[in-house]
């Protein structure tokens, strides 16, 4: 490891202040952008989407678990495999009491593809409380854009088309699922769609690379790179 120049602890404060007014200056912009995200317009969903959970097939609004708003982070779990994808499990790791989200009128919930047995037995091998639901047979993951299949849409990944994406090198995007995070509300039995955000985008949830950002040695991984938690120490 590389360390940090050592100084004096005159010249750590001056250096430090310093950049306290940058944090100072990035934190005034995310509050701005936090702003115009609440103020984005809805769009009504009128597709009849089915989910399966643990009482059996539900609607869309039924996730809300009769809660005003609805975090539904879109899980990598592709119906073939036997486990769910290491980056999103690394991201579901780092959510906490979800009393505190609930005690906002939010639900917090994930959707995959893969059938409900392999979510639940995922769910519980992980230690996970959050609620999961298997969006299998449905159209939803096509509609809100984390899988990919251009026998059934065009290809679309963060808001970018299978040619921007081609040009900018994204081609693993272009087929496949991808990591997402989708905002419902529900007004009575109608649910409206008012934010989506893939890729970093998600990384709100990531309680872990915000620890390690504030260190030295900062991201020594990317995402992808982080193991299972319960096979640290193991041979991979």
């Amino acid at each position: 490891m590389t360390f940090p120049q050592v100084v004096s602890r005159e010249d750590w404060l001056a250096a430090r202040l310093k950049l306290l007014a940058q944090e100072k200056d990035a934190m005034r912009a995310q509050d701005a952008v936090t702003a115009h995200r609440a103020e984005l317009p809805m769009v009504r969903i009128d597709e009849d989407y089915v989910f399966e959970g643990p009482a059996g097939e539900v609607r869309l609004a039924d996730l809300f678990e009769g809660r005003g708003q609805l975090l539904l982070y879109h899980f990598m779990f592709h119906p073939d495999w036997e486990d769910g994808c290491p980056s999103c499990s690394f991201t579901i790791d780092s959510v906490g009491r979800l009393e505190h989200l609930h005690a906002e009128d939010t639900t917090l919930v994930l959707v995959s593809r893969a059938p409900f047995a392999k979510l639940e037995a995922f769910r519980t091998r992980m230690g996970w409380t959050v609620p999961w639901y298997s969006s299998a047979g449905s159209d939803f993951n096509h509609d809100f854009h984390v899988t990919n299949d251009e026998s059934v849409a065009p290809v679309e990944y963060n808001y970018k088309d299978r040619a921007t994406l081609e040009r900018e090198g994204v081609t693993y995007r272009l087929h496949g699922d991808g990591q997402g995070l989708s905002v419902f509300v529900r007004q009575d039995d109608t649910v409206f769609h008012t934010y989506s955000t893939y890729g970093r985008g998600t990384e709100v949830l990531m309680t872990t690379y915000h620890c390690l950002d504030l260190t030295p040695r900062g991201r020594r991984r990317y995402v992808n790179e982080f193991p299972h938690h319960d096979t640290y120490g193991t041979a991979r």
